[in-house]
């Protein structure tokens, strides 16, 4: 059309590009399941010094039958920056460099048919995070599910990846704080009420038991001494003489004369 605008030059090469970046983009759902820390733990605690406890992602990922589900570990300030196509297994998700290079590791990969949904009855539905200690130097073993290094804070989701391919995954789970061990002197001596108590009671019982001994021992030093000064006199007992009696039956005495 003569009145027609150029069309710019840009466009054509543009329009592709969009394509190609649409899918990277919106090719992995985005679940509302949010990983939580169990609420009923299992024998050992919720969260130690180098582990924790979370729920399992039952009923999250049904839509997603061929795919394997791993679990994200990352670092609180890492969440923003962490790469979803970043494959298991490479050197940038090595647990061995974690946390300094590498910032978020994946690890504890399952299939489906290990979160089965609705739970059977009697299942465990919790997974230890940082229970593995073997292989936590072993760097031919970069999705190992090794001991935490520090106390956190960490945050974690659920990746779900069709062959290298990212398909869908979960919310960040809120902070995760560990343990840690309260070094000795930061323990207070004089402690609370209850501890100042205990001291009280630890003294009076001190005294007391000083006072007893001291008892037993003046005792024990005047017996001595009496028994030395030769005051106390000690009666022989008289003999007793016990007279024999020869016992005669009746059928040996002569017989009574009427």
């Amino acid at each position: 059309h003569p009145h027609s605008r150029p069309r710019h030059p840009g466009a054509r090469t543009m329009l592709p590009l969009l394509l190609l970046l649409l899918p990277a983009a919106h090719g992995v759902a985005q679940l509302g399941y949010r990983p939580t820390l169990t609420p009923s733990p299992p024998l050992e605690g919720l969260t130690t010094a180098s582990t924790f406890v979370l729920e399992q992602p039952r009923c999250v990922f049904q839509d997603y039958g061929n795919a394997v589900i791993w679990l994200v570990v990352a670092l609180d300030q890492a969440t923003s920056t962490f790469n979803n196509t970043a494959g298991p297994g490479t050197p940038e998700t090595a647990f061995q460099s974690f946390p300094d290079p590498v910032r978020a590791y994946m690890t504890l990969n399952a299939t489906l048919g290990s979160y089965p949904c609705p739970k059977p009855a009697g299942d465990i539905t919790v997974l230890r995070v940082g229970s593995e200690t073997s292989c936590a130097q072993d760097v031919t073993r970069p999705t190992c599910n090794g001991p935490l290094p520090g106390p956190g804070p960490y945050r974690v989701k659920f990746l779900a990846l069709e062959g290298s391919n990212p398909v869908a995954e979960t919310a960040w789970s809120a902070q995760i704080m560990l343990r840690t061990a309260k070094s000795p002197n930061s323990i207070s001596t004089t402690g609370s009420g209850h501890s100042a108590g205990m001291i009280a009671i630890t003294t009076i019982l001190s005294i007391l038991f000083a006072i007893l001994l001291a008892g037993l021992v003046a005792m024990l030093v005047f017996w001595d001494s009496d028994s030395c000064s030769g005051s106390s006199t000690f009666s022989k007992p008289e003999s007793v003489t016990v007279r024999r009696y020869n016992t005669h039956h009746v059928y040996d005495q002569p017989a009574a004369r009427l």
